[in-house]
This record gives structure tokens, sequence and C-alpha cells, in this order.
């Protein structure tokens, strides 16, 4: 299977590199989103296609990636991680091992750097997230999709968040098959104000601590 890896980025010029390294030889579209630093011309210097929009909608900048990714009809398999993150030597692999047992969906697992929590929020998060357990919490820094069932439920949506749980949404009621693996998990920025209000970083920052607290009581 011919796959394309998909990243939308918004002023990441101090951790895309990070991102690209990890992934390794692979076809990369950095979709490059109302940014006013260096992220595109980094991305470029380590190889990766590079489209620059100023809509500062992810949802968009996904779905303009993906739609670059399949121009090339070969493609046929969409792996979409976020450029704050970084993804384990077995990502793609793994995928396609699925992809080849009939899964159409992989939704993997995520963790936060540690060294951008604090003491308290790196014991909330192991007390709240077993290790190796595939939770099925959809994150657009590890999910995994056939391009022909992305094409049958109409791609990304242009939102301006929340676009991977819609999509995944979509994909499971129209009868795709979703399987959720703790074996490609991806580290992700443990920073607590990112670049849309209701994501990653708002649950570190918001939620997290109140979820162990509910879970010791």
């Amino acid at each position: 299977m011919r796959v394309a890896v998909v990243i939308p980025a918004r002023n990441e010029a101090e951790l895309i590199a990070r991102c690209l390294a990890s992934i390794g030889d692979q076809r990369v579209i950095v979709v490059a989103d109302r940014c006013v630093d260096d992220t595109a011309v980094i991305a470029r210097g380590h190889g990766a296609e590079v489209i620059e929009i100023d809509e500062a909608t992810v949802g968009l900048a996904r779905a303009i990636g993906c739609e670059a990714a399949l121009r090339d009809p070969a493609v046929s398999w969409l792996a979409c991680t976020d450029a704050d993150s970084v993804v384990p030597p077995n990502w793609i692999a793994e995928q396609l091992r699925l992809a080849a047992a009939g899964v159409d969906v992989v939704v993997g697992t995520v963790h936060p750097d540690f060294d951008d929590l604090t003491g308290q929020q790196i014991r909330a998060w192991h007390d709240t997230h077993p290790p190796g357990a595939a939770n099925g919490h959809v994150h657009g820094a590890n999910l995994g999709l056939r391009a022909s069932a992305y094409r049958a439920v109409g791609g990304f949506a242009p939102v301006s968040e929340h676009e991977d749980n819609d999509l995944v949404a979509r994909l499971a009621s129209a009868g795709f098959t979703v399987a959720p693996t703790a074996a490609i998990e991806v580290m992700t920025s443990g920073r607590t104000f990112g670049r849309t209000p209701g994501g990653y970083a708002r649950y570190l920052r918001d939620d997290l601590l109140s979820a162990a607290g509910r879970l010791a009581s």
C-alpha cells in the first residue's frame, strides 16, 4: 500500500523538525496554516511537501493535505499526525498490518511529553491511563485510514476543532471497521494552550486533574 502522511501545522517551528524526523522515509505533506514563523521552511528542509494556506482552521488544513495526497491515485492509505508530535518507529508498519487484516480506520493512543507537565499532572496521567489500554479516544495526532473509506464519507470537515472525532464517527456510522490500538502510541506536546480552544491542550489544562480526582473518589 502506498502511504501519505498528512500534518497540519500552525507556527510549529520549534517542534516540527522532531516530528518529521520521527516519520522517516515516507511521503509527507505539511499544510502550514497561517504560519508567521519558519514552519514551512523547516518542513521543506526535511523533505516534506508544503502547502501554505491562511485559514487557521485545522479541519480544512487536514482536508487540503489529504486532497493533495489523493491526487496520486496510487495512494491507498492516509496517516495523520500533528506537527507537535513524535510517532514511534513502527507507526506506519503497524497501521499497514492492521489494514492487511481488514481494518479501515486505525485509532491510536497518545501521551503527552512529560517534560512539559508538572509532577501532579504526570501522576494524574498515569492514574487515568492504564499502560497498554486501547481506549478508543480519537486523536488527529494518531490516526490512519484507508483512502477509499476517506473518500466514501467526504473526508475531513472544514471545522476549527474536533474534525478528527467527526470523521471517525461518520466512518463508523457508514460501516467501516474502526480498530483502537495502543501498539503505536504517539507522544504529543504537553503544552496547556494549543492551537484550538477545545483540543488536547485544553484537556491537559482543565480536565486531567479533575478526572484523576473522580477516579480516586
